[in-house]
C-alpha cells in the first residue's frame, strides 16, 4: 500500500483531527464524519502499525508516548505537503520552472535556436531542455511540455495552436536553369534532375497542387520524379541545388531566404508540393499551465508572426 493511499491519508487526517480536537466528536465535526468512522479509522491504523497509539475512556482520550511521536512527525509531514502544494501554485503564476520541448531538428537549428536563445535571456529562471528531432515524440509518454510540429496534425488529444502557415515549393539555381530549360508544367519534372527528400511520405511521387483560383478550378497532378541525389537531410538537398545540381522541392521556411538572396529561383510558382500546412506549437494539455508555459506561448506566436522569413511571395 502506497503512503499515500487513501486509506491510510484518511487514518492520517483523523489522528491529527483528534490530536486538534481533543474527542472523537469535535474530529467527527471537523471532518464531516461520524465519530464511529473514526474510531474505526483509528483502529485500524493501530492494527496496522502494531501500537497502541490513544488511551479512550468513556469521557477522555489521551495520546501514548507513540502517538504523540506520530502526531508530530505526521504534523511535520503535513506542513511539507502544504509548502509543496503553495509552490507549485505559485508556480503557475511566476515565470519559473522547466520547460522540456521537442523540436524538429532542421527547422529548429535555423530558426528556433535563435528564438529560445532570446526566451531564456528574457525568463532567465526558466530552465529549457530541448530535444532536436524529426521523429514525432510522445509529448504525455515522454514527458514533454511542447513541441513544434511541422505540417498536418493528426493527433486529437493535443493541444494546439497555429502560429503561422507553411508550404512546400520547387526551387532552382540560375546555374541550373542556365543548362537546362525551366519546366513549364508539372510533367515537365520527369525530364529534370530532381533531387529527391527521401522524408517524403509519397516519396518519388512529388504531388503538385494548384490552389483554386477565381476563374480556376484546383488542379492537383502527380509526376514520379528521378534524380542524381537522394537524401533525408534537406539541408544537403540545398547545398546541392545552391551548387546547380538539380531541382529542389522544400518547405518555405528552408528555400525563401535563398529566394531572397538571388540563390535560388521558384519554378513552376502556381503550384506546390502537397497541400498547404502550418507550424504548430501542440501540448498535452491547454488546463493548468505553469507559468513558464504562459510566458513560451506568447512569445512563440510572436515570434513566428516575425519570423525572417514571412511574407514569402507564392
Amino acid at each position: 500500500m502506497h503512503i499515500l493511499d487513501s486509506q491510510r491519508t484518511d487514518e492520517l487526517a483523523t489522528l491529527l483531527a483528534l490530536a486538534e480536537q481533543g474527542s472523537f466528536a469535535a474530529a467527527g465535526r471537523s471532518l464531516g464524519r461520524h465519530p464511529s468512522v473514526l474510531s474505526k479509522r483509528m483502529q485500524a491504523l493501530e492494527r496496522r502499525l502494531g501500537v497502541r497509539l490513544v488511551e479512550r475512556t468513556t469521557r477522555q482520550l489521551h495520546f501514548t508516548s507513540e502517538g504523540l511521536r506520530l502526531v508530530e512527525k505526521v504534523s511535520q509531514a503535513s506542513h511539507l505537503i502544504r509548502e509543496a502544494e503553495q509552490e507549485a501554485a505559485q508556480g503557475a503564476q511566476e515565470t519559473r520552472g522547466r520547460l522540456r520541448l521537442s523540436i524538429p531538428a532542421s527547422m529548429g537549428r535555423r530558426w528556433i535556436s535563435p528564438m529560445l536563445a532570446e526566451f531564456s535571456l528574457a525568463y532567465p529562471e526558466v530552465m529549457l531542455e530541448v530535444e532536436y528531432s524529426d521523429r514525432i515524440v510522445d509529448l504525455v509518454g515522454e514527458r514533454f511540455d511542447a513541441a513544434i510540429r511541422i505540417g498536418h496534425l493528426s493527433d486529437s488529444r493535443l493541444v494546439a495552436t497555429r502560429l503561422c502557415e507553411q508550404y512546400r515549393l520547387l526551387c532552382a539555381s540560375a546555374r541550373y536553369l542556365e543548362r537546362h530549360e525551366a519546366p513549364r508544367r508539372p510533367e515537365d519534372l520527369a525530364r529534370h534532375n530532381c533531387l529527391g527528400y527521401t522524408g517524403l511520405l509519397d516519396f518519388p511521387q512529388w504531388r503538385l497542387v494548384r490552389p483554386a483560383g477565381r476563374r480556376s478550378a484546383r488542379v492537383v497532378e502527380s509526376v514520379r520524379v528521378s534524380g542524381s541525389m537522394l537524401s533525408n537531410d534537406n539541408e544537403a538537398l540545398l547545398h546541392a541545388a545552391l551548387k546547380g545540381v538539380g531541382i529542389i522541392a522544400g518547405s518555405d521556411w528552408h528555400l525563401v531566404p535563398s529566394i531572397h538572396a538571388g540563390e535560388l529561383v521558384r519554378i513552376l510558382p502556381q503550384w506546390t508540393l502537397g497541400e498547404a500546412g502550418g507550424i504548430y506549437l501542440v501540448r498535452p494539455s491547454g488546463q493548468y499551465n505553469t507559468g513558464a508555459m504562459k510566458a513560451f506561448k506568447p512569445w512563440m506566436t510572436e515570434a513566428f508572426a516575425a519570423a525572417p522569413w514571412r511574407p514569402a511571395d507564392r
